[in-house]
């Protein structure tokens, strides 16, 4: 058979058959598989093999491909296709011998070197994963930054660096290599070099925000306020529209006592479509317990809180609801607590606050139904037959209350003081009952 019928069999089973490829590669090369004008046997038991290896019978498709080789062992592809059907199989040292052969046939084929390079990743070989992919490099720049990562794995940092350095020199920067870089710098404890490095990306890049957002960040970590602060006053300078950069402002003007400069880029923060909820609830947070301090300020929390009600945060309407909580401001609390439990229906801690709010506030049916709701819930938590045993009391119905305290108290460990409050709502239960008995030796309990 000619040369091209060779080849159209070979490029059948690269169609049809999956392959695992471990970095990208151009489908459109055709790879060089000249396979000569061998005889018909040859033919015969290579599209055996590809069809063997088709159905995932990859012990007839490597013994198929071992036969090829018998008759002519110069044909690179069989060598492949053998390897990657002792791969398959899990004979890895078989599977080696055989690329590392397609390779020495045909040394410039991109899909017996990438094969090559797959099979080390999966054998964890960084060494020779290393060698190999150096021989990729020339066909797709995916293989450098491969060769970088594989240069992190095996500690050889400054080999890392310098890789990642000629990629972003040319290429630009990207998320990944700037991972990879961090981990290194982290790894090494090289904290200079890694400022140095954002520093010269300000430098070169002075237009760009992520870059001096990056510088931020790294000073700010090193405990480099000055710095940080001062970087962020440069990058307001050079973008008055940032939004981001008020991320960091608001705590630096915080930090230095500048109230109305902190307040204006709090709202900034909370206004913008940029950040995301998680980071305003964090400047949020931070703005309560500014004005837990200063009083003065609480209509601008109450307009930052406006701003952001429609975020739907839970962790925000909580810290607002401790927030009026501790400001004695019973019913707004409840309001911001209630708001969070339609968010986290299961939050233990905001559900007690709900509850005993209720009592606070004299809504026994909220807290009756709610403490009788949480107790098919949370059936080991004594809080709660309690405050649905004072709930029933408060509503006259005492003989529920009983019930409710009598199965409480079996889940009451080493806590006195509850223990005490479940005795005294079961005398005010028994005294609504009439039996003065029961309640006196309640209450003696209870004392």
């Amino acid at each position: 058979m000619k040369k091209k019928n060779y080849i159209f069999i070979f490029l059948f089973g690269m169609v049809f058959i999956p392959q695992a490829i471990y970095a990208q590669i151009n489908f459109n090369n055709t790879p060089n598989d000249d396979l000569g004008d061998n005889e018909d046997k040859f033919q015969e038991q290579f599209y055996e093999g590809l069809k063997q290896k088709g159905i995932e019978n990859y012990d007839r498709a490597a013994e198929a491909f071992f036969k090829c080789i018998e008759i002519d062992k110069s044909v690179p592809v069989v060598h492949f296709e053998l390897g990657k059907s002792y791969i398959a199989l899990k004979n890895f040292g078989e599977a080696e011998d055989a690329l590392k052969e397609a390779v020495d046939l045909d040394p410039d084929n991109e899909w017996f070197l990438d094969e090559l390079y797959g099979y080390y990743v999966s054998q964890n070989d960084h060494k020779r994963a290393i060698k190999t992919v150096k021989q990729l490099v020339k066909y797709h720049p995916d293989y450098k930054e491969d060769l970088a990562a594989l240069y992190l794995q095996n500690e050889d940092y400054d080999d890392a660096l310098e890789i990642l350095d000629e990629l972003d020199a040319e290429y630009g920067i990207s998320v990944s290599r700037d991972i990879m870089r961090n981990r290194i710098y982290e790894a090494t404890g090289r904290k200079k070099d890694q400022i140095k490095n954002l520093q010269e990306r300000v430098e070169s890049n002075p237009e760009k925000e992520s870059n001096y957002l990056a510088l931020i960040f790294r000073y700010s970590e090193n405990s480099n306020k000055e710095k940080a602060f001062e970087t962020a006053k440069e990058l307001l300078k050079i973008n008055p529209n940032s939004q981001l950069v008020h991320l960091a402002l608001y705590k630096f003007y915080l930090d230095d006592n500048e109230a109305e400069k902190a307040i204006e880029s709090m709202k900034i923060v909370m206004k913008s479509s940029e950040i995301k909820p998680d980071a305003k609830l964090k400047v949020l947070t931070d703005f309560v317990q500014f004005v837990g301090d200063n009083p003065q300020y609480e209509t601008d929390l109450m307009e930052a809180t406006a701003m952001v009600s429609g975020t739907n945060n839970s962790k925000t309407l909580t810290e607002l609801g401790q927030y009026y909580l501790a400001k004695n401001n019973k019913a707004k609390a409840l309001e911001n607590f209630e708001a969070a439990l339609q968010l986290g229906p299961n939050n233990f801690g905001v559900l007690r606050n709900v509850m005993l709010l209720y009592l606070d506030l004299k809504k026994y049916d909220l807290a009756q139904a709610k403490s009788s709701e949480s107790i098919d819930k949370f059936p080991a938590q004594p809080l709660f037959y309690l405050i649905n045993g004072v709930a029933n009391n408060e509503l006259n119905q005492p003989k529920k209350a009983i019930e409710s305290l009598e199965m409480g108290l079996d889940f009451i460990i080493d806590d006195t003081k509850m223990e005490t409050d479940f005795y005294k709502q079961l005398s005010k239960a028994h005294t609504l009952l009439g039996n003065t008995t029961k309640a006196q030796t309640f209450n003696d309990k209870a004392k």
